[in-house]
């Protein structure tokens, strides 16, 4: 069974990252505002960036760590700029 880690892009343009077994009933649930949270008066949505892991435990760990990402942390990945997510990766020290 894969779990899946995604990112949503609301219509205010924050972004909100969750976890889920299927993705597609997942993000239908959130543009159907199923969930009374974050992404209800946030809609409508789009899924900007995904990823499957074989546990749900890693898929966890995983929107744990991305939940504690600055936005453009986040938009480096959503947009593929590994250059720039090593970089903003680093500590503040390092960088300078």
């Amino acid at each position: 069974m894969a779990f899946f880690v995604y990112i949503l892009k609301c219509s205010d343009d924050s972004f909100y990252t969750g976890h889920t077994e299927n993705l597609e009933h997942r993000i239908g649930q959130h543009q159907n505002g199923f969930f009374k949270g974050y992404t209800f008066k946030r809609r409508p949505v789009l899924c900007v960036w995904s990823e499957n892991f074989s546990t749900r435990s890693e898929a966890l760990e995983a929107e744990k760590q991305i939940k504690g990402w600055t936005r453009v942390k986040k938009q480096a990945l959503i947009d593929g700029d590994w250059d720039l997510l090593c970089q903003l990766a680093q500590s503040l020290t390092d960088r300078r």
